[in-house]
């Protein structure tokens, strides 16, 4: 997991997403078929419940380069989950109503390699894994997405000693502001990383795993059988445990996600 700097929001958390942004000074999958349809959350009471923008191209873009880009979220333990170890963007949980999934398709598609059909086969397994959690949308065009999966090896990471560790999967965070449907947002961006070397069942895993930070799951697990476990156990983890789904569906209850309609920011960064 690596963060760089560079939903419809529910309209109780819109001031304090103002406020932050001020603080800040902020300048300026059509779904393949047999993905389940996700249970809906119900809108906090008091609370008017908006449509997801649509998965469609922002009219407009503007980087958003908070710093820290992520910090402790600072949410007290709760039961069956590990929602107290999860980090906040300064402008909110980084987590949508809905995502739109664009996945890097084969470089031939009607002549797939052996390599790239293993690849999208482990993929589309970890997106089904989340698909029955919460909304999201394959969409054609990555212009159109807030989850970009790539067919990639991660670059290796230096250490501040300069040693170097390699990995087989890593997802990047990035928030920008884009203009949908005539609205200014504050929405993440995810690339996200899968070595095409692996097993098919580490591969999987190794998606499954990343998808769940894009997801809004930026941090891990302390025990072994999750699929964001910060470290993996001796057998692959290849669909969200009974603790990933508890904890998702904290994230998704909180009135503080992004994805609200905010200002036009000023200038571009």
């Amino acid at each position: 997991m690596r963060a760089a700097p560079r939903r419809p929001r529910r309209q109780g958390g819109l001031a304090g997403l103002l406020g932050v942004v001020g603080l800040l000074g902020v300048l300026g999958l059509l779904a393949p078929p047999g993905l389940p349809t996700p249970p809906a959350l119900p809108t906090p009471p008091g609370q008017a419940a908006e449509p997801p923008a649509a998965c469609t191209p922002p009219q407009g873009e503007r980087a958003l380069a908070p710093s820290p880009l992520l910090q402790p979220g600072g949410a007290a333990p709760g039961e069956g989950d590990y929602r107290h170890r999860l980090a906040r963007t300064p402008l909110g949980w980084a987590s949508l109503p809905r995502w739109c999934v664009w996945v890097q398709p084969a470089v031939e598609p009607t002549a797939a390699t052996a390599l790239e059909r293993r690849w999208l086969t482990a993929v589309e397994g970890a997106l089904q894994g989340w698909a029955g959690l919460l909304p999201l949308e394959r969409v054609s065009d990555p212009a159109a997405a807030q989850i970009l999966l790539l067919r990639r090896r991660p670059p290796l990471r230096y250490e501040a000693s300069g040693r170097s560790r390699a990995s087989h999967g890593r997802a990047t965070l990035r928030l920008r502001a884009v203009q949908r449907q005539g609205q200014w947002r504050v929405e993440p961006l995810v690339e996200v990383l899968i070595s095409p070397d692996q097993r098919a069942a580490a591969s999987q895993a190794t998606a499954l795993h990343e998808l769940g930070h894009a997801f809004g799951l930026w941090g891990h697990s302390d025990r072994a059988g999750d699929a964001l476990a910060a470290t993996p156990g001796a057998s692959p983890v290849l669909v969200p445990g009974p603790r990933d789904r508890a904890t998702l569906e904290w994230l998704r209850r909180q009135p503080d996600g992004l994805g609200g309609p905010m200002p036009e920011p000023l200038s571009p960064r």
